[in-house]
């Protein structure tokens, strides 16, 4: 049971102990349960060195990765940024799992402590556990004991079949990487608790079907008989395939058992961060609000000093700092203003509402339950159906948004889409659109693979208003796969809406 608000502050100045972290965190948790009445995991918190967070950001912020010189490369850029002031850290980094794991840095100040706590131990908390996306797609109780699995095991290769082999592959599936998910059809999805049991199972029937597909194509009989029996080969192949790891370690001819392995972990570890891909926006947006609502909550009832909120403040302000689109800093929306500027306009939605509002939203406009609206978006969308749903043109106007039309054969860009009463639904559409990573991710997809001659392997990418694959990057790509393959493979572009028969 959550304790009582206390009489006086909970701590001042800037200096922090585990006592006071403890206070601070329970005084955080009666505001969340009671008060937003949110629903998250239960947390683990974890005090941090600069340099373990800069080894956190290396393995991609899991706390049980295995070896791969990359982490290593990405250490040394963001130490060597770190150590001459070009870039700050993160304040903290938070792991969905079950515990959630919310790893703090230990140079914070208290009342960046207490903001982090909120932030990632309550918000994106909260967010991990209830979001259609992540309880779909992940598995938060399993995945720290698959980090555990998949680290020995890539060990244990690397100890009988060398370093440099092991490598060879884990680089051909990172790169492949983006491309082993699955994004139309819901993933095989065992408990990951359950993958060390299943695998030899896995592997030795894994290897049985590949044995049985390469040595069962017909020879010596009639054209039509080859014919069905290729269509019967590919249909077991489930062609077409949008995720490409997946059908590489099963159908690949040259891969050994523990290279099918190998790749079955990346690929894992890839479609565990696709539901993070999609909810940017919402994620951030998420915890930004929480931790803004629970630190004026405890300010208004005595328990943060009047300087522990400047502090607070100041740093909510830097995190959610939207550069205008002619300064030097632009790189895009930020994640953190827009979902964060959403997730507030809601509620003023719900409260008060103006005549706009009530024709843009009738079903919320002056309900009142602003808590329940919200925390009903959290669990129920992705960023372009939010964005689709929720962007209001105080927003837009708020933002100064304005729609930009690109023509590759014409030297100037045209201002299609501005913030007024036209432009408004059209600017909505066009953004909910750059956040629908459906659409925006190259659309590649295994359609064909010559089973009698050469095994070539073919693949096609939907070419998306005139978009063309980068040369250099597709030459990369089809190089690791062939590594992977074993034979030829190439890649074929088409417009999209164009016919996709072989």
């Amino acid at each position: 049971m959550a304790k009582r608000a206390r009489k006086g502050p909970l701590f001042e100045g800037a200096d922090w102990s585990f006592d006071t972290l403890r206070g601070t965190y329970d005084a955080i948790e009666r505001v969340a349960r009671e008060d937003l009445q949110l629903d998250f995991y239960t947390n683990q918190i974890e005090i941090i060195s600069s340099e373990q967070m800069l080894d956190a950001y290396s393995s991609i912020g899991m706390p049980l990765m295995y070896r791969h010189w990359s982490y290593g490369k990405h250490f040394l850029h963001h130490e060597r940024l770190y150590r001459k002031g070009m870039r700050g850290l993160a304040y903290e980094i938070v792991i969905n799992s079950n515990p959630c794991i919310s790893y703090c840095m230990e140079e914070n100040t208290m009342a960046l402590q207490a903001l982090v706590i909120a932030h990632a131990a309550f918000g994106h908390n909260h967010f991990f556990k209830n979001n259609h996306l992540f309880r779909q797609w992940t598995d938060a109780d399993g995945v720290l004991d698959y980090l555990n699995y998949a680290r020995g095991y890539i060990a244990s290769c690397e100890e009988k079949y060398g370093v440099d082999e092991v490598e060879a592959i884990l680089d051909s599936a990172h790169a492949l990487m983006a491309t082993g998910v699955f994004r139309r059809r819901r993933p095989p999805h065992p408990s990951l608790r359950e993958e060390e049991e299943r695998r030899r199972e896995r592997l030795k029937a894994e290897e049985q079907a590949v044995h049985y597909l390469w040595n069962t194509i017909p020879g010596g009989q009639s054209a039509s008989r080859m014919n069905a029996a290729q269509l019967e080969r590919k249909r077991e192949m489930h062609l077409p395939e949008e995720n490409i790891l997946y059908f590489l370690e099963h159908y690949s001819p040259i891969l050994r058992s523990w290279q099918r392995e190998i790749l079955r972990i990346v690929r894992n570890i890839g479609q565990y961060f696709y539901p993070q891909r999609q909810t940017k926006v919402m994620n951030e947006g998420c915890a930004c609000f929480v931790h803004f609502y629970i630190m004026n909550a405890l300010h208004a009832e005595g328990s943060l000093t009047d300087g522990a909120m400047l502090e607070i403040l100041h740093n909510h302000t830097n995190v959610l700092t939207q550069p205008d689109f002619d300064d030097p800093r632009y790189g895009g929306i930020n994640p953190y203003a827009l979902g964060f500027a959403m997730m507030q306009d809601i509620r003023r939605v719900c409260e008060e509402p103006t005549e706009e509002d009530r024709e843009w939203f009738p079903e919320i406009a002056g309900c009142g339950d602003w808590r329940n609206v919200i925390k009903d978006a959290w669990a129920n969308y992705r960023d372009e159906s939010f964005i689709q749903q929720f962007l209001s043109p105080t927003v837009m106007r708020r933002f100064r948004m304005f729609a930009l039309a690109d023509d590759s054969t014409k030297p100037f860009y045209t201002v299609t889409h501005i913030h007024d009463e036209r432009g408004f639904r059209e600017l909505r559409d066009a953004l909910a659109r750059d956040y629908d990573i459906s659409t925006t991710d190259p659309d590649i997809q295994i359609v064909d693979v010559d089973l009698l001659g050469d095994r070539w392997l073919k693949l096609r990418s939907i070419r998306r208003n005139g978009v063309a694959l980068d040369p250099a990057d597709r030459d990369a790509t089809l190089a690791h796969l062939r590594r992977l393959w074993g034979y030829k493979a190439e890649i074929e572009e088409v417009d999209e809406g164009a016919s996709l028969a072989s």
